[in-house]
């Protein structure tokens, strides 16, 4: 993923929040990556299965992993689903 941008994990309930740029772009639970929808990533990546990381979520981008190993093509998924994304506000 680090072709996508500054990517940083936060503890977060038990997981990890993943950030790309400071921008919240996924969680890693149960040892799996998943990377929130957004048209413009769900239309890079049509193929990917849509399941919520833990009970209760939204579904999100459920990245097989196989595909975690294909570093070019996840960085591209990573900062399309970035660039779709609302930016943090500054502190």
């Amino acid at each position: 993923m680090a072709g996508a941008g500054r990517i940083r994990t936060r503890a977060m309930f038990g997981q990890y929040g993943v950030y790309c740029d400071d921008t919240f772009i996924g969680v890693i639970c149960n040892d799996r990556l998943f990377v929130k929808v957004t048209k413009a990533g769900r239309t890079s990546a049509p193929d990917l299965p849509l399941e919520p990381a833990y009970d209760g979520a939204k579904p999100s981008l459920a990245i097989p992993e196989d595909r975690i190993e294909d570093g070019e093509w996840l960085s591209r998924l990573i900062r399309t689903t970035t660039d779709a994304l609302a930016k943090p506000a500054k502190r």
